[in-house]
């Protein structure tokens, strides 16, 4: 399974400002650079299975929900997933977009 690490990076960075932390209070938690943070969350680096644990007590979200937007207290996290991955589309891409789901939307399933 290939991850998408640019989306991954945004879930960090979400779950980061929720917390109230700036990357560099996240750096100095972690004994890292704010140059490393910010790779993380511009998904330019991937992360190691110690990493990820670190990030996961700090920042209090499980390895599901970061890796994969799986959030064991919302049974809607393909719709989440779905809104991040269009965040920073151009408006010519989320239309193309629309043109290739609508007609899945529509489709009435035989049951």
């Amino acid at each position: 399974m290939a991850y998408d690490y640019s989306i991954i990076g945004k879930r960090f960075k979400k779950a980061r400002e929720q917390k109230g932390m700036t990357q560099e209070a996240l750096a100095e938690h972690l004994d890292v650079s704010n140059a490393y943070i910010s790779k993380i969350e511009r998904g330019k680096t991937p992360l190691n299975l110690d990493r990820l644990s670190e990030l996961c007590v700090v920042l209090e979200e499980t390895p599901e929900y970061l890796l994969s937007g799986a959030n064991s207290s919302s049974q809607d996290f393909l719709r989440h997933e779905i809104m991040d991955m269009l965040e920073g589309c151009s408006p010519e891409k989320i239309r193309l977009i629309s043109q290739v789901i609508r007609p899945i939307i529509q489709y009435k399933e035989d049951k």
